[in-house]
């Protein structure tokens, strides 16, 4: 087999690793860090679909090994944040656990109960991307918000609290009705039938690929304007254009 053959599926690997790292970074309460190494792996999640279809080396192999990443950077990740947040932001009780048994021990670990609905996020993201694996249909257009789009809007919130610094954002933000709202809006749109344009272009005409460019220069608007704030703005933007657009679909 020659080399070349193993370019994409390296590069899914460090999608994963930058998946893993980020987890343990968001357990250990550095969001910024987290989501910069999300990025980095959402980063390589769009490239190694590139270079496969570059190299004529796609495989079946391939797709499952992608999912299995974007398992830990886009579901694992964005769930674990959604928990920490809705942790920040309850005031109801947390749970104290003690030493619980000899192969067990809760030392001094805390939770709180209503946080771990944030991990549906997870749960939801796994049913989309099996769902993914065996649909046929999704190959010039996504059905449902797919999973990398779905963490930037979870990763977009402690960003945005953050670096905006703004009290009125801070405080929708870290309110857990919002958070829960965004929780079961999130779960919903990833596994809904709501058919969302792909970012993959068969040619630079922009008449063949007028709704993407439109897209990102719009994107790239939002982001200037809004910074981080916009990358919310960015996802809606996403699902309106999609909805309005007949290209592909």
């Amino acid at each position: 087999m020659q080399l070349k053959n193993y370019i994409p599926n390296l590069i899914t690997l460090l999608n994963l690793f930058c998946g893993s790292f980020a987890a343990i970074l968001a357990v250990n309460n550095l969001f910024v860090a987290a989501t910069a190494f999300v990025f980095l792996g959402i980063f390589f999640d769009f490239f190694d679909g590139f270079f496969a279809r570059k190299l004529n080396v796609q495989s079946a192999l391939g797709v499952q090994l992608d999912s299995l990443a974007d398992m830990v950077t886009s579901g694992l990740v964005p769930g674990i944040i959604m928990f920490k947040l809705l942790s920040l932001a309850s005031e109801g009780p947390s749970l104290k656990f003690a030493s619980w048994s000899t192969f067990m021990q809760w030392e001094d670990f805390e939770i709180v109960p209503l946080a771990l609905l944030g991990l549906c996020i997870t749960l939801a993201s796994a049913y989309r991307l099996a769902k993914f694996n065996i649909d046929e249909d999704q190959q010039s257009y996504f059905k449902g918000l797919p999973t990398p789009a779905n963490t930037l809007l979870i990763i977009s919130l402690p960003l945005i609290l953050e670096f905006q610094n703004s009290d009125a954002m801070n405080a929708i933000i870290l309110n857990t009705w919002f958070l829960l709202a965004i929780t079961f809006l999130s779960c919903f749109l990833l596994n809904s039938n709501i058919k969302l344009f792909a970012l993959k272009f068969k040619n630079w005409s922009f008449k063949d690929n007028a709704m993407r460019y439109i897209f990102i220069v719009l994107c790239l608007v939002l982001l200037i304007v809004l910074q981080f704030a916009g990358i919310p703005l960015i996802i809606l933007l996403y699902i309106l254009l999609s909805l309005i657009s007949k290209e592909s679909l």
